[in-house]
């Protein structure tokens, strides 16, 4: 239970205590005013009944003087969009209007809360919701809000929306691909991008923003992954546009919207390139966007930071013979520089890249992985969600003169009086592959972990699989394993970021090639560590983790229990059923699954394995766990039909599992089946299993 810092209890301990761990507040999003006097984030915490989370809005003194205060309150909850130029701030939450229409059904709506006090309202409630909101410094508004295709305007889309449920129509008549992201489905309605001037009445009275669609229907063209920005004039929007391809493929292109006209111009579009997360410069001229090199099957592609001329021309590659990938770019205020982060070495630190020359100056130098930048308008100090494997995100201030390192600011946890202390240390683990490349992985230990008293190992192999283990995890947390003894080893096999592309091009196309030797050296070097015991040693993976740990369960006994997680198991089939297939098939050809997908050797497994999967799962459909099940289980040698393997299933969970409940149930699921087989306990079945 979560108490607050003045109650005479003390809080329980998370990592040991399932429900203290669910309960913690979880910082996410960060925002800063244009004036740079007020900053807000994002804290996650349980609803009254602790079935679900809602997250609330804190103001956060970017000086650090003054502790953090809430801002909103609501059962619904508030995503921050954006502030105005005034310093207002824009929110996006369904929680209803006080003189609303009870019987409409709750959307997403913009709320305004002004800079001076007083009840939040809304100012904007388009038929199909609100998200990725940006304003301009003049005080133009551009926000993206799903509509019918064949509706010309709110009124008619409100209507067709109004005519389905009368008539209990759900069905979506799909014409082109994806048809589904993640978890939900793509359609009926399609983003658009609508615009409005934040008027004197607007922000002083009770009028709201008059919505102009200035793209039409356009299809796909603004997907799940698209964002857009807008230039301080407000005259342009400078958006990701997907268009389509032959095959059932689709590549992101960057494209300049004229906001009077609607007049739509590309900037960037090459068949080998892709384009993400654009960023106007402080004076409208010039566009910084990540560009992917598009990979194939025998090539992982690259990404660097490049920059485009608004008026047009080519692209600059500014950062393209830097060996790291750089996200999340922010323009220094006068426009010579950009603040980026980038993995390295299992941190992510932030960089200033020069506009100009494109060198890249690191500017953390700790453990930590830095998130939603925001650079100050004084350009004095950078902003930022800090967070390590042994800390969860919180606020700070980092000074750009170099002076002196990250400093935290009293956030929202320090208010609740919540901070968390994990139970053990942390260290790094290296070694050399068998191609002589230099392999690294963090390791979490008991504080008494030691030679004298050496404790059980589990090998936890992270998702992507472009990705590295270099941030906290409220959903694959090491440490609560670490609170019930084991020593946890997080490596960073090849096909892993920040050690350079020719490190992620070792594993491509060849899952089951170096990515399962690296993965085996670096348990062989955490095994030799006095403070471990290497007779006691599990395995678990999620995601393309689970993939791994799959093929570990194919062709190694080492282990004495594995966990899979929302894994690939027949790569043929995944390829064809992911939410995603033309990006998958790129890698995964014929040659490649044939040789490389785990079910091929079903017949080699002689390890207990926990299958855990969620049906509402897209990325990796639920097919995968139903066929690795009855691989595991029609292969079952015993006279009474039992077998070691166990499933674990959610029918309303994802590629995650985000239920509170459900998180414990995951959690105390696994901990039972590794204290069986890697421990030697009986088995306990959890209670919520009934």
């Amino acid at each position: 239970m979560i108490v607050n810092a003045d109650s005479d209890k003390q809080p329980a301990d998370p990592f040991s205590d399932l429900d203290a761990y669910v309960g913690r507040p979880r910082v996410g999003g960060l925002w800063l005013s244009p004036d740079g006097r007020r900053l807000v984030v994002g804290v996650a915490t349980l609803d009254r009944k602790k079935t679900r989370y809602t997250t609330a809005l804190w103001e956060v003194d970017p000086d650090g003087a003054r502790p953090a205060r809430r801002l909103t309150r609501s059962s619904q909850g508030e995503a921050a969009a954006a502030f105005t130029p005034a310093g207002d701030l824009l929110f996006v939450s369904s929680r209803p209007e006080p003189d609303g229409d009870a019987d409409e059904e709750p959307r997403s709506s913009l709320w305004l809360q002004p800079a001076t006090g007083g009840d939040a309202r809304v100012v904007a409630s388009p038929p199909g919701g609100v998200r990725g909101v940006v304003v301009s410094a003049a005080g133009t508004v551009v926000l993206g809000s799903g509509m019918m295709p064949s509706a010309a305007d709110a009124a008619g889309d409100k209507e067709i929306r109004a005519k389905r449920k009368e008539a209990g129509v759900s069905a979506i008549l799909h014409e082109e691909y994806p048809v589904r992201r993640w978890d939900h489905d793509l359609g009926p309605d399609r983003t658009r991008l609508l615009v409005a001037d934040l008027t004197e009445d607007v922000t002083t009275a009770d009028a709201r923003l008059e919505l102009r669609d200035v793209t039409g229907p356009v299809g796909r063209a603004f997907d799940d992954e698209c964002s857009w920005d807008i230039t301080p004039d407000g005259r342009t929007v400078v958006t990701v546009w997907a268009v389509a391809e032959p095959g059932g493929s689709q590549r992101y292109t960057l494209v300049a919207i004229d906001v009077a006209t609607g007049e739509r111009r590309t900037l960037a579009d090459e068949v080998d390139h892709e384009y993400n997360s654009p960023r106007v410069s402080p004076d409208g001229t010039r566009v910084a966007v990540v560009v992917e090199r598009r990979s194939t099957a025998d090539d992982p592609g690259d990404h660097w930071l490049g920059i485009v001329p608004l008026t047009g021309g080519p692209v600059q590659a500014l950062t393209h013979t830097w060996d790291r990938w750089p996200h999340s770019a922010q323009w220094m205020p006068d426009g010579t520089a950009l603040i980026v982060a980038a993995d390295d070495h299992g941190r992510s630190p932030l960089w200033r890249v020069d506009a100009a020359t494109g060198r890249p100056t690191r500017l953390t130098d700790d453990d930590g992985a830095y998130t939603d930048i925001r650079v100050s308008p004084d350009g004095r100090w950078v902003y930022a969600l800090r967070a390590a494997i042994d800390s969860p995100p919180a606020p700070v201030r980092i000074a750009l003169d170099g002076a002196s390192a990250h400093a935290p600011l009293p956030g929202p946890v320090e208010a609740l009086g919540v901070s968390v202390r994990v139970p053990g240390r942390l260290e790094e683990v290296t070694t050399t592959a068998e191609d002589g490349t230099p392999l690294r992985a963090w390791i979490a230990l008991p504080q008494n972990a030691g030679a004298d008293s050496p404790v059980p190992l589990l090998l936890w192999i992270h998702g992507g699989p472009l990705h590295s283990w270099n941030a906290w995890s409220w959903r694959w947390n090491p440490w609560i394993a670490v609170a019930h003894g084991y020593a946890v080893l997080l490596p960073d096999p090849a096909l892993s970021t920040g050690y350079g592309i020719d490190f992620i091009r070792r594993g491509w196309g060849a899952w089951g090639g170096a990515p399962y030797t690296d993965l085996m050296a670096l348990t062989d070097a955490a095994q030799e560590r006095p403070d471990v015991d290497a007779a006691r040693t599990g395995a678990m993976g999620g995601s393309f983790g689970g993939y791994m740990a799959n093929w570990v369960a194919g062709h190694t006994d080492r282990f004495a229990a594995i966990v899979t997680h929302a894994s690939l198991w027949a790569l043929d089939q995944m390829s064809a059923t992911t939410d995603g297939s033309y990006y998958w098939v790129r890698e995964m050809t014929r040659e490649m699954t044939d040789t490389h997908s785990p079910h091929r050797f079903a017949e080699a497994i002689a390890t207990p394995m926990l299958v855990i999967h969620g049906d509402k799962d897209y990325r990796v459909p639920i097919g995968e766990a139903l066929r690795l099940w009855w691989d595991l289980l029609s292969r079952s040698k015993a006279e009474d039909g039992s077998s070691p393997h166990k499933f674990l299933y959610f029918p309303d969970e994802n590629h995650w599992v985000l239920k509170p409940g459900h998180a414990k149930l995951w959690y105390a699921t696994v901990l039972a089946f590794l204290a069986h087989h890697v421990l030697g306990e009986d088995w306990q079945r959890p209670s919520l299993l009934g």
